[in-house]
């Protein structure tokens, strides 16, 4: 081999590291500011095969291959959800998140002693779903209608009861907005869940209630529950001829049962929540994640990170002033 060449053979590999080094140096930057590096977990505050356990375990499936990254789910009962979402708040290994609901935020406001503050200690990342509540009394109560009960009962001596999921929980609230607006002196009684409470209420027991829809639907369906509102903004599909409480003039029993993914503050790099909100917003616009939360009653909601942040510190405000006005006290 003479000198020339050696000398292009020489050229032409340097040429070739020199390509092969411009190729790789952005795969390199582009692993290195990459997230998720691992396998990511969501946290569900309580048992498996609820709303939230659901919709956590179907976004898992449909944000794993975009991700790249394994997504499991964890599921951390107890304490009203403050197990899950102390756990959630304390974990800054940068792949947790948390599928919180309205539970994260009414117990800070019921017991300050909670350990946790969601405006202090959670990113958001977006909503995921919501569904109302249902006023509901038992098939054979006499109570035809809300303003049939307000007709017979406001303003009397008579307390009827209202079952509820625990005390300070979203339907306990409900019930307290409910007395204030109407006049209709309700006594709450309290039940580990919407589950144990059922056969209380439908066999009459207890004189009404304020129910998740997904719990509550099945019962109406087959009349052992008489449903007398919902608290929808529009009326519901799967309530034909049930009137929201909008269109009873009581504006202030709007409200929902939601589902929202949060992460731990300042765990996941803002590059990384920008990836998941984007990845969320596309998952719920799916038909995949349409046709299961149908099934389950919840509607999937597509709201940006930030107004997400806003939606949580409103709910806040809001139950903070009926905790307060109604003299609400823990156990």
């Amino acid at each position: 081999m003479n000198k020339l060449q050696q000398d292009t053979m020489n050229r032409r590999a340097a040429m070739s590291l020199v390509t092969g080094a411009l190729l790789i140096a952005p795969h390199f930057s582009s692993m290195a500011s990459t997230w998720p590096t691992k396998t990511l977990r969501i946290i569900v505050p309580f048992a498996p095969g609820g709303g939230a356990d659901v919709s956590a375990r179907v976004l898992a499936e449909l944000l794993a291959p975009q991700l790249g990254q394994a997504v499991i789910v964890e599921n951390k009962p107890g304490a009203g959800s403050a197990i899950g979402v102390n756990a959630a708040a304390q974990s800054r290994d940068g792949h947790t998140l948390l599928m919180g609901s309205n539970s994260m935020v009414i117990n800070p406001l019921f017991n300050p002693a909670i350990g946790y503050d969601v405006a202090r200690d959670f990113d958001a990342v977006g909503m995921v779903s919501a569904q109302p509540l249902v006023l509901v009394v038992p098939a054979n109560s006499g109570i035809k209608s809300v303003p049939d009960l307000i007709a017979q009962y406001k303003g009397k001596a008579e307390q009827l009861t209202a079952g509820n999921s625990g005390k300070g929980t979203l339907a306990h609230l409900t019930s307290e907005i409910f007395e204030a607006e109407t006049g209709v002196p309700l006594t709450p009684v309290p039940y580990k869940g919407e589950s144990a409470l059922m056969p209380d209420l439908i066999s009459g027991q207890v004189s009404l209630g304020f129910l998740n829809l997904p719990s509550v639907a099945p019962h109406i369906k087959s009349g052992k529950l008489r449903a007398l509102a919902i608290s929808a903004s529009t009326p519901h599909a799967d309530m034909p001829g049930i009137p929201t409480f909008r269109a009873l003039n009581l504006q202030s029993l709007e409200v929902q049962g939601w589902a929202a993914l949060l992460a731990p503050k300042g765990s996941i790099p803002e590059e990384g929540l920008t990836r998941l909100e984007s990845l969320l917003t596309q998952a719920l616009a799916t038909e995949a994640i349409k046709n299961r939360f149908v099934m389950l009653n919840v509607s999937p909601v597509i709201q940006s990170r930030q107004v997400t942040a806003t939606f949580l510190r409103n709910e806040a405000a809001r139950y903070g002033k009926v905790i307060k006005d109604r003299a609400i006290k823990p156990d």
